[in-house]
C-alpha cells in the first residue's frame, strides 16, 4: 500500500486532459503535476517527489534511469506534430513549407531542451532543408519560442496554452502536438489544424517511467498506461498507439 497518500505523477503538458480523465476513471488518490517535461525532469532531479514521470519524448525519463534510481522508460502512445494556423493565413500542408518559410508569417514553437514539443520542432526544421535548400536556418532563425521555458508567459487557469498563444496574437503559425491543435481548435473553432506533409512529418514517442523503489500503487498506475481502458482514452484525445 502507499499509506493512503496519492501516487505522485508528473507528466508533459500535452497529456493534461487525457490523464485528467484518466485518474477519474481509474479511481484511487493521485496527484497530477503537468507541465514542460524537460522542466519537469529538472524538478525530479532536484528531489521533487514523484514517483511516476510520463514525458513526450524518451529522452528526458531516459537521463533519470542513468543517474540511477528509474526504470528504463517504456514507450505509452504516440503523438505527431502540426501546424496550428490562425484564420487569416490560408495554406495547406502542401503549401505549409512556403508558409513557414514566408518572412511575413510568424512561427512559434515552444522551447527546445525544456519541452520536448521545441526539440519536435528542430527536428522539423532539419528535415526542411531536404526539400528546400537553407530553409533550416531560415527557420530556426525566425522561430519565436513562445511556450515551455519556464519564464513563458502562462494562460489563464483553464484556457488551452495554444489557443490562448494565437488569440493573443502572438504568432500566426505554431507548430505542436497534433492532441495540442484538437484541443485549441475546440477552445477557439476559428483556428486550424493542418497536417504535415510526409517530407516533413515527425512522430513523438511518449516515454513513461517510474522511480525503482516506488509503492505498488505506483506501479500500478503505470502498467495501466498500457491498458486497454487507458489506451481507447488516449486515443479519444488523439493520441496513437504504441
Amino acid at each position: 500500500m502507499n499509506g493512503g497518500l496519492p501516487v505522485q505523477v508528473y507528466a508533459a503538458g500535452s497529456l493534461r486532459e487525457a490523464l485528467t480523465e484518466v485518474a477519474r476513471a481509474q479511481g484511487g488518490a493521485v496527484a497530477l503535476t503537468f507541465g514542460a517535461a524537460g522542466l519537469l525532469r529538472e524538478r525530479i532531479e532536484r528531489g521533487e517527489p514523484a514517483q511516476v514521470f510520463a514525458s513526450a519524448d524518451l529522452r528526458q525519463p531516459q537521463r533519470l534511469a542513468e543517474q540511477g534510481g528509474w526504470t528504463a522508460p517504456v514507450v505509452f502512445t504516440r503523438n505527431s506534430l502540426c501546424a496550428l494556423v490562425a484564420p487569416s493565413v490560408h495554406t495547406s500542408p502542401a503549401e505549409l513549407l512556403d508558409t513557414l518559410l514566408d518572412p511575413a508569417v510568424r512561427v512559434g514553437t515552444s522551447t527546445p531542451l525544456c519541452d520536448p514539443s521545441g526539440d519536435y520542432a528542430w527536428t522539423l526544421f532539419a528535415q526542411a532543408d531536404a526539400v528546400h535548400d537553407g530553409a533550416r536556418a531560415q527557420l530556426e532563425a525566425k522561430a519565436l519560442q513562445l511556450t515551455g521555458a519556464p519564464d513563458s508567459p502562462k494562460a489563464p487557469d483553464g484556457r488551452s496554452t495554444y489557443a490562448w498563444v494565437m488569440q493573443q496574437g502572438h504568432a500566426d503559425v505554431f507548430l505542436t502536438y497534433r492532441t495540442n491543435a484538437i484541443a485549441a481548435r475546440a477552445e477557439c473553432p476559428s483556428l486550424q489544424v493542418v497536417a504535415l506533409p510526409e517530407a516533413l512529418h515527425v512522430g513523438a514517442d511518449y516515454g513513461v517511467s517510474c522511480r525503482e523503489d516506488a509503492p505498488p500503487p505506483a506501479r500500478a498506475w503505470l502498467s495501466a498506461l498500457l491498458s486497454g481502458p487507458v489506451q481507447r482514452i488516449l486515443a479519444s484525445h488523439g493520441f496513437e498507439k504504441p
